[in-house]
Order: structure tokens, then sequence, then C-alpha cells
């Protein structure tokens, strides 16, 4: 069908959501503060190694430029379980809004993250309000297993990253037998695993860089635009009686 004859059938509201913002203010905008990282780990064990793999994360991170901050779970209450102005979710859910890209890592536990992890994921919701605290941002998955490596959580969190409408990089890092590559610093020792954290923390860096200016065009829908569209035509109206 043509385009001419979709527009021509459609009330005003809906073609007015039809148009998508303007490409050319792409190249109008390029952000000259260090890109803003947020980590999240999924245990608060004392010797947590998914801490660790965040800690070493974060370094890199900072290497190649980025500001971060590292989110500490404890006291953290669980979902529904407190008001959402509780010190911990406020914090929480304004580390998220602060932030550019996020990095993601998880213990597997019974095959899947662990509840810790998910928690604090639970707790940022879609929007508040008109603002949506992860839509846009850039997402890194990791996760450590206690035995051979498995991609089951890392798995997990993909699918959470897309429905947070994040940008998950393709990259991803899983860490087996995790008690093997840390030293007693907590430090993670030279390995195929090390080399593969850098080559993650880079391609988010990456794709952080070239979509934090652009994010409002990539994640714009049609549906959202309409919705936004007939609540201004609402609103119209009502003065107007």
């Amino acid at each position: 069908m043509p385009k001419e004859t979709v527009l021509s059938d459609l009330p005003n509201v809906l073609e007015e959501a039809l148009r998508l913002p303007d490409p050319d203010q792409l190249a109008k905008r390029f952000s000259t503060h260090k890109p803003r990282i947020l980590l999240l780990y999924g245990s608060l064990r004392q010797r947590s190694y998914s801490r660790f793999l965040s800690q070493e994360a974060a370094r890199l991170l900072e290497h190649f430029g980025a500001e971060t901050r590292i989110y500490d779970p404890t006291g953290l209450p669980l979902p529904d379980g407190a008001p959402t102005d509780h010190p911990k979710v406020q914090e929480l859910r304004e580390l998220s809004l602060w932030s550019e890209g996020q990095v993601w890592c998880s213990p597997e536990r019974h095959g899947a993250m662990s509840g810790i992890m998910k928690s604090q994921i639970d707790w940022i919701p879609l929007a508040v309000g008109s603002i949506r605290p992860t839509q846009g941002r850039t997402l890194a998955v990791m996760q450590v297993s206690g035995g051979s490596q498995s991609f089951n959580a890392v798995n997990q969190m993909r699918i959470l990253g897309r429905w947070m409408r994040m940008i998950t990089i393709p990259n991803q890092s899983s860490v087996a037998k995790a008690y093997q590559e840390f030293d007693e610093a907590g430090r993670m020792k030279p390995s195929s695993y090390y080399d593969r954290v850098v080559d993650v923390m880079e391609e988010l860096m990456k794709f952080t860089v070239l979509t934090r200016d652009v994010s409002g065009y990539l994640t714009s829908r049609y549906s959202e635009r309409k919705e936004d569209t007939e609540k201004v035509e609402s609103r119209v109206k009502l003065k107007a009686i």
C-alpha cells in the first residue's frame, strides 16, 4: 500500500505519531563527559566473586575513560517488601538514572541468576512518570560459576535487558570455577577469562559512546509517540470544555 494512502486514512494524532524523529539532529549532539557506567553484582558473601568481577570490570572501564559506580545491594529489601522511598531503593533508582550504561554480574544459582541480582533489577521500574530509568542505556552481562562454564545466568539477564529496553551488547563473560580465578586480594588472575572481560568492557565503552547521544532516537516508538500525542489532545479538549 502506498505511503500516501496509509497516511490519508489516519486521524491527525496517528499521522503525527508516524513521523520519525529528525535524523539530522543526530549529528548535532556529542557529549564530552566521561561515559557513566553503573555496575550491579548478585551476591552478599564476604568473598563474593561476582563483586570481585564487577570491581575488575570497573577498573577496566575507568582505564578506558569511564566514570563508574558500583551499587552495594546490602540492605536492599525484597521487591514489594518496602515502600519505594526506602533509602536503598532510592539509591539504586538514582544510580540507574545517572547511568548511560550498565554491567550486570551474577553468580549462577541452581541454573539461574541469583535472587539478589533479580531483586535489584525488579526494583528498577520500566517508567517513573515520563522518565525511563533503563531505556536506551547500554548493558553488558557477566556471570561467575562454581563449576564448569555455563551461560544460564547471562542468557536470563539478556532477556531482562531486552525487557528493560536496554541496548545489550553482543559480547559477554562467563567465568567458570571462579574460586580459581581470583587471588587472595580479590584480583583476577591473568587468563583467557580475564581477556574476555577486557573485550566485553571495551565493547561496552564503544557502544555507550556511540549510542548515548542518540538513544532517544533509537528507542523512539510509534506506539509511545501515539500515546503521548493522544494525551496532549485529551488535555487540550478538556481545557476547551
